[in-house]
Formats: structure tokens, sequence, C-alpha cells
């Protein structure tokens, strides 16, 4: 989780609608969508941002409605792997867009809006109900039962720790960003920009692209760094970049002396699935 201005809450994800990537944000306890998202995958606009723009135009002109005013901006990623500040809507506001798009593909975009919604409203009445989903997903993908286990308990040590960082002082995205980036250094060697690009990727999420070892390393940086955290009764992002480092050097430490041993580095640049050791071993 992350707070921005004191008043923002957000979780990013991703969601497809036929195919088509859906950019979303959780903000102030429900959905928000990616306008210009929802447009390319109703039109098949290869220029969605100005089909967006002329549709503002033209609806105001014809019924003199400033459909700007149903949206507000968060900050998504992009292809190049930057966050920008998007135009987005809830649920309602998308409903409303979508009344203005000629689509015959508008219906069957209604019916996965309202499932997505839905969806959203089971999981915060019952949280198991996303682990389960993320589970189901990753499997979807491919991934092995024993690789799942570990990245879930990864995703529940990062909960936890961003937590930790709220709660002492870290309220802006770059606050996370760098607190992040100096756990990482410390342990890989590397940010996670540098190990993105090392990977090869751009949007992916780059703890899904990680092997055995790298998620367990990845997660005693970051368990090590919250306990130090609760155990110092830290605060400011000064400490906590402190402790963020101290924690970092403590998984760093033990992937060296596994790397003395094994004769290799665990740091790599290969894709979790796309690994040849690793496709067999998912056959």
């Amino acid at each position: 989780m992350i707070e921005e201005n004191n008043s923002l809450v957000e979780s990013t994800k991703i969601s497809l609608f036929k195919g088509r990537k859906i950019r979303k944000a959780f903000s102030q306890g429900e959905w928000w969508f990616s306008v210009v998202d929802v447009i390319e995958a109703l039109t098949d606009s290869s220029q969605p941002s100005k089909y967006w723009t002329a549709m503002k135009a033209r609806v105001n002109n014809e019924d003199g409605i400033q459909l700007s005013t149903i949206c507000r901006q968060l900050k998504l990623e992009a292809s190049d792997g930057k966050k920008y500040e998007t135009d987005c809507a809830n649920t309602e506001g998308i409903f409303r867009i979508i009344q203005s798009v000629p689509s015959p593909k508008a219906e069957p975009f209604k019916r996965w809006l309202a499932k997505a919604g839905y969806e959203r409203v089971q999981e915060i009445e019952n949280p198991e109900l996303a682990t389960k989903r993320t589970r189901i997903l990753y499997k979807l993908k491919g991934y092995p039962d024993d690789w799942i286990e570990k990245r879930m308990r990864g995703i529940a040590i990062r909960e936890e720790l961003t937590d930790e960082w709220q709660k002492r002082g870290a309220k802006e995205q770059k606050d996370y960003e760098i607190l992040t980036a100096e756990i990482s250094k410390a342990t890989f060697g590397v940010t996670p920009s540098e190990y993105k690009k090392m990977k090869g990727l751009k949007r992916e999420n780059l703890r899904d692209h990680m092997d055995d070892f790298e998620l367990i390393f990845n997660m005693l940086g970051e368990r090590a760094t919250t306990e130090i955290h609760r155990n110092e009764d830290s605060k400011g992002v000064t400490k906590l970049r402190s402790d963020a480092k101290a924690g970092g050097d403590i998984a760093g430490g033990a992937r060296k002396k596994l790397e003395e041993r094994l004769g290799r580095s665990v740091v790599t640049k290969k894709n979790f699935l796309k690994s040849p050791e690793n496709k067999k071993r998912l056959k």
C-alpha cells in the first residue's frame, strides 16, 4: 500500500478485457480505470489519447457535459516503465464514458466492468479471495506450486514492510521507491530499475521473473528491514533509509556466502519462466 499526500491510498494493477490491458488503481475505496485504455479496448484506436480529447470536445458541444469532471488523474505505469498522471474514472464514470463511445464492444465491456467491481467488493469482505485469485493467475501463467508459495509469502512480507513505512513517515511514492532501491542495491548490488533492465523487462513485474534464490534473498532483505524498523522504533525517511540498507546488507551478505560456495552469481539476467532449466521443470 502507498499513501500519497496523506489522503490518497493506491494499489495499481492491470486487468484484461478480451486480451487488452486495462490499467487500474484502487484509490479511496474503489477502482479507478485508465480512460485511454478503455477507449483503446473499445475502439481499437491507434491513438486513444487523441480519440479521448476529441470525444470530450464532441460531448461538451453536443450535450454540454464535461467528461473531464468525472475523472481524476492518478499515476499509472506506462509502456516505458515510468509512471505518469493519467485520466482515470471509477466504475460509474466509465459507464458514462462508454455511453459516448459508438462500439459493439460496449455491452460486453459493461458486463466485464460490473464483474470487476463486484469481485473487488468480495475481496474487501473476504481478503482470502484476492489471495486465491492471485494463486490461480500464477498457476495459469505456468508457475509451479513451490514458486507460487514463495511469491505469495514475498507479497505478504512486502505489504507488511510498506505498512511500516507508511506508519513511520514515508508518504510520497518517491519515498517508497528510494527505500526499495536501498534494499535491492544492498541485497543484489543493483536497483530494481537496473535489475529490470538486466532481465530485459519493461512493464513486467520484476519479482514475477525472479527464481527461487532471488525471491528468498529479496524476502530476507525486506523482512530484516521490517524487524529493524520495529526493534529500533524508526521514524522519518532518513532513518528508514538507513534501516533499509542495513536490512539489505544482511541479505546481501548471505547471498555472497552462497555465491562463494556455489561458484556462481545468484543475480541473473534470466527470466524464471523463460530459462531452459525452468521450462523443463514446468513440463
